[in-house]
């Protein structure tokens, strides 16, 4: 469940930064409208994959940590890069989605451009932060794969050779 939530999120993030990024080559007015349309939908995407990648990492985390793996410190960097990027939605993304829902299409704010720019900021961090947190979790997870082959493998060869 944390490797299928932080991965959903993180390529959200990732779509949403690429939409950011060519939206920076218009006026006030489109972009005041394309995130309008944004913020009619996107943000219930990003909590129902947030939260659950979230609980979800806790969770493994709490076991991982009881096992004592090698895959440890990387399941518990996701866990802090996933807080990272909540910590960075509450400070920063979800105060400015509150303004720029109430900004007019016609009448954008005279600093739009420097409000755009500290989001996309802020955005871009919490999307390198939530793309490491799931490569964190990739790389945990082929540690306990190898982990539990070479268990299983040295638990084999010793009756083997008893043969």
């Amino acid at each position: 469940m944390s490797l299928l939530f932080s991965g959903l999120f993180a390529g959200f993030l990732l779509g949403v930064l690429v939409l950011e990024l060519s939206l920076r080559d218009y006026g006030a007015a489109v972009y005041t409208q394309v995130r309008q349309v944004e913020l009619d939908s996107l943000d219930t995407l990003a909590s129902v994959t947030l939260i659950p990648a979230l609980v979800s990492t806790l969770i493994v985390v709490v076991f991982t940590m009881r096992a004592r793996g090698n895959d440890r410190w990387l399941v518990l960097a996701a866990f802090a890069l996933l807080v990272v990027v909540f910590a960075t939605t509450l400070a920063v993304n979800l105060p400015i989605n509150g303004d720029q829902a109430d900004w007019s299409v016609q009448t954008p704010p005279s600093d739009w451009a420097s409000v755009r720019d500290h989001w996309q900021v802020a955005h871009a961090i919490r999307t390198v932060a939530a793309v490491l947190a799931f490569g964190s979790l990739v790389g945990a997870t082929i540690a306990r794969t190898a982990q539990r082959r070479t268990g299983i493998a040295g638990a084999i060869r010793p009756v083997a050779e008893v043969r």
